[in-house]
């Protein structure tokens, strides 16, 4: 378990195999050379414009990192698509600095490994990573990301990726969640001092960081917290909801995945723990609510996001959703197309500003994201990334599950900053 205070998430990181040190030495000799093959690269295209890798006359190349066979096979081909459907509603609209969007895919099925190859494979092509999934895929690539300055949206959310400038946490981080969450537990559910909640979370960045997180809230409410580490191979929680309910918890969070999330209120349910559950955003799928165990989450199950439900009424999403399933009838709307369509968009608008400064190289992108103090697509809050060391966002919804509603959830709370998040944040 990772529980490296917020003070020391500025130090490199040094996760990562032999293959990927060779494999970074590698891209340092050839990738990230100062002259790359290609005409126009690393100079002036002929209208003017700086370029560099992933850049040319004509194209501008992003890239995708993501996971079409394995465990998140769904939310990877969720956030593809829907940032297919944007690069091809950019280009039919004569595309960015007049340069057609292209979005090169590589598919890791969750392997980190093969990860490090894909990105090996991509990057001397792309001018930044609007979509990378996977935490420990994001920690065993960090270096690499930094040393070649390509701006990257991880669809992970730990603190420990904040302090790097190319690096990018969309909206809150789990901590910032897990605050919310408790503050949500105690105005809403009735919980008071002295009361314990319980809090089921995977080991390594995800957990650890939302652990902290719900222990200092706790602690300032008065609270005592029972952690329940699990691994991603758990998926069956009664040991957990035993000790649970032998520690007398009122209420349960947990950071894991949808499988963990279902065993937990559904085992709790049969067993008589009919207490309130709340989970961490990628802790909820709408598939679940196909499951044995929907009613009891609809009953139980609360889920802190920092995106709005995609069944919002928001008319951002409303569009969003409704040229969605024009383009692909055949798949479910879920929040991968919702995250995966607002990471592009807000992408967009950096490309945008890049071009508007004179510049497309990699320095270029993101030095327009960093200036962007008030990025709103209209998808949810807006969101500010001038702060390398602070998440864009400290706003958070509350989702509640409704099987009939689009995506499987609908918003029980809009966004809202939780007492004590700023504290919080200044204190790390």
């Amino acid at each position: 378990m990772n529980t490296t205070p917020h003070r020391h998430r500025n130090r490199r990181r040094t996760t990562g195999s032999v293959l990927a040190g060779a494999l970074a030495l590698l891209l340092a000799v050839s990738g990230c050379s100062s002259k790359a093959e290609g005409g126009d690269e690393n100079g002036d295209a002929a209208d003017g414009v700086r370029t560099g890798p992933g850049v040319s006359a004509e194209t501008i190349k992003l890239g995708a990192l993501t996971d079409l066979t394995g465990p998140y096979a769904t939310l990877g081909k969720s956030i593809v698509q829907a940032q297919q459907m944007w690069a091809d509603e950019t280009n039919a609209k004569g595309g960015i600095c007049d340069r057609k969007v292209e979005i090169v895919v590589k598919d890791h099925g969750y392997d980190v490994q093969k990860a490090v190859t894909a990105y090996a494979d991509i990057s001397p092509d792309v001018v930044a990573l609007p979509q990378v999934i996977g935490s420990p895929v994001v920690a065993a690539l960090l270096d690499d990301i930094e040393r070649d300055g390509v701006l990257t949206f991880p669809q992970a959310w730990a603190a420990s990726l904040l302090g790097k400038d190319a690096i990018q946490v969309l909206g809150t981080t789990y901590d910032v969640d897990m605050i919310a969450g408790v503050d949500f537990l105690t105005r809403t559910k009735g919980l008071e001092k002295g009361d314990t909640i319980g809090h089921v979370y995977f080991e390594g960045d995800y957990g650890a960081n939302a652990l902290e997180g719900s222990t200092w809230a706790a602690e300032k409410a008065g609270l005592k917290v029972v952690g329940q580490k699990i691994k991603a191979t758990d998926t069956d929680l009664s040991a957990q909801v035993s000790a649970l309910r032998k520690e007398g918890v009122k209420a349960v969070l947990i950071s894991a995945g949808p499988a963990q999330t279902a065993s937990l209120v559904g085992v709790a349910a049969s067993r008589g723990l009919r207490v309130p559950v709340v989970s961490s955003a990628p802790g909820f799928a709408p598939q679940l609510m196909k499951t044995p165990a929907a009613p009891a989450l609809a009953a139980m199950l609360n889920v802190v996001s920092a995106a709005p439900a995609v069944s919002s009424d928001l008319p951002g999403v409303k569009a969003m959703v409704a040229a969605y399933r024009k383009k692909y009838p055949d798949s479910p709307v879920d929040s991968g197309v919702l995250s995966g369509y607002n990471a592009a968009q807000l992408m967009g608008a950096d490309l945008k500003k890049a071009c508007e400064a004179g510049g497309l190289t990699r320095e270029d992108v993101v030095k327009a994201h960093r200036s962007q103090k008030n990025a709103d697509t209209g998808l949810g809050t807006a969101q500010d990334f001038s702060d390398v060391d602070r998440p864009a966002s400290v706003e958070t919804y509350v989702l509640k599950p409704d099987a009939k509603a689009v995506g499987g959830v609908v918003n029980a709370e809009e966004a809202r900053t939780a007492p004590g998040v700023e504290e919080y944040l200044s204190s790390r």
